[in-house]
């Protein structure tokens, strides 16, 4: 399925929408570090929780869960807010 990556983070993958797999979320992420490593850890923390400044949209929705259940052909956006002063 097509992830949009936030431009922090395109340069763990080269671009800005890559392809992945998985049954839900988490799996997705996984596969996602495995093709582009590094990148899960600056999207979940050492909990396994999705970190404050990610939101995650499937097919537009806002998922608040690494247990989302994914189905092919959907897309997923990665959306990280920017902070600083």
């Amino acid at each position: 399925m097509k992830v949009r990556i936030p431009s922090p983070l395109q340069d763990y993958t080269g671009k800005a929408e890559v392809e992945a797999e998985g049954a839900t979320l988490d799996e997705l992420l996984r596969d996602l570090d495995r093709r582009h490593p590094g990148l899960r850890f600056r999207i979940v923390d050492e909990q396994d929780r999705m970190r404050p400044h990610v939101r995650f949209f499937v097919d537009g929705e806002q998922a608040f869960d690494l247990g989302q259940r994914l189905e092919a052909g959907q897309s997923v956006q990665i959306v990280q807010a920017l902070s600083g002063g």
